[in-house]
């Protein structure tokens, strides 16, 4: 492994470390946030609260999900495996990588 490459893999390791930190803290703003506590049955406006929570449900599961990803490709750099499709094996190219640190797929099987 070169030097070059090294550093690019500390950058990327970085980077995957600021998102990981960043979408914590989102998730953990959006529990903050529970309406669940803050209206009775009775409030005129149930409908658009049960609205809101609905979609703060559906962001928290995204930004779940993005932090899966986040922890996998750290896991795989400490494994080595960092930057290897998980489809068909082959290296991710850099340029991908450098795009979306935590690119599980080459560009062939990305979907």
């Amino acid at each position: 492994m070169t030097e070059d490459t090294e550093v690019d893999l500390a950058n990327l390791r970085g980077a995957l470390a600021a998102e990981q930190a960043q979408l914590s803290a989102q998730l953990d703003e959006l529990h903050v946030g529970d309406l669940s506590t803050v209206h009775d049955e009775n409030f005129a406006d149930s409908g658009q609260v049960a609205a809101e929570q609905g979609e703060s449900m559906v962001l928290a599961g995204q930004l779940r999900e993005q932090l899966d990803d986040v922890q996998r490709a750290l896991d795989k750099l400490d494994a080595g495996t960092y930057g290897v499709c998980e489809t068909c094996g082959t290296e991710i190219s850099p340029a991908r990588l450098e795009a979306m640190p935590a690119a599980r797929y080459c560009i062939d099987h990305a979907g």
